[in-house]
């Protein structure tokens, strides 16, 4: 495929997920960078205040508040970003969510609406922006996770959660990419442990406040690895060292990975009492800030 990817300065990019994390990096970076930048996250609030920081800095921002698990107001998204710019260049489905706790704990609510975010949601970003990305090109980036083919016990829906999300965008981008012949660059990142607030955000069933192994990745180095996804077709992307090396081993030595599995557990909760077990698993939990717990 012909690379039909703008620099980042005449670019829109949206993205959900915007309001901490990985999507508020990649925000942040993007608009420092010269894109307009359509924020997506529950809460309208946080959206605003980001907003107003990245405006006061020269950016160009649209703030739209949306549940990514419900396809209307994901296709609200897009009409309002071709409305205010134009167009859309490049569309980063970066929501999610997870939940600790062993898989025949966790409630089937609890199960499913995780997967109506980081699934549901991915694939209603997906199908909301591949009309308008088609049209002139651009760039289709959906966050898997190191979890898209390695088992993360105590994190088990959203482990399956992240496979499903690789088998949606790896066959995509075959009919799209190679069936159709479109100019569309569809990518899934493959990010190793990050320093997000993902686990205080996260549903938690165990008896400890959860955590992410060391060591962490900067999510601005996974906000980076995106953008340069935005700018040069990549077919999937793993982000640190640990990703690469992880995945080579699941898929070389399965057995051994199994064995070598278990040791996440202790390395996933830290030594005190969980501080918001029901996390913001059905509630916004962008809070403006990129960076986890200090010290977990």
């Amino acid at each position: 495929m012909a690379n039909t990817l703008k620099p980042l300065d005449r670019q829109v990019i949206v993205i959900t997920g915007a309001t901490s994390g990985i999507g508020l990096a990649t925000a942040t970076n993007a608009a420092a960078r010269g894109a307009k930048v359509v924020l997506v996250a529950r809460g309208a609030d946080v959206l605003d205040a980001v907003a107003a920081t990245l405006a006061a800095q020269g950016a160009e921002v649209l703030c739209m508040p949306a549940d990514v698990a419900d396809s209307a107001q994901v296709a609200q998204v897009a009409t309002a970003a071709i409305t205010r710019f134009g167009r859309i260049d490049t569309w980063v489905n970066n929501a999610g969510c997870t939940i600790y706790g062993r898989i025949e704990e966790v409630s089937e609510a609890d199960s499913r609406r995780l997967f109506e975010t980081n699934f549901w949601g991915m694939v209603n970003g997906s199908l909301a922006a591949l009309p308008h990305l088609r049209r002139q090109g651009g760039a289709l980036i959906n966050v898997g996770s190191e979890a898209s083919e390695v088992p993360i016990p105590m994190q088990g829906m959203y482990t399956a959660s992240k496979h499903a999300v690789k088998g949606f965008t790896d066959t995509l981008r075959v009919e799209v990419e190679h069936v159709d012949g479109a100019p569309v660059s569809v990518t899934l990142i493959e990010p190793t442990s990050v320093d997000t607030p993902l686990p205080q955000h996260a549903r938690n069933y165990m008896d400890r406040e959860p955590t992410l192994p060391s060591p962490k990745l900067d999510p601005h180095q996974v906000a980076d690895a995106i953008l340069d996804a935005a700018t040069t077709p990549r077919r999937d992307v793993k982000v640190g060292v640990i990703a690469a090396l992880d995945v080579a081993v699941q898929n070389a030595l399965p057995a051994l990975g199994d064995r070598i599995a278990p040791l996440q557990v202790p390395r996933q909760q830290r030594d005190e009492p969980p501080a918001h077990p029901s996390g913001a698993l059905y509630t916004s939990g962008g809070d403006g800030r990129i960076y986890g717990k200090a010290g977990g």
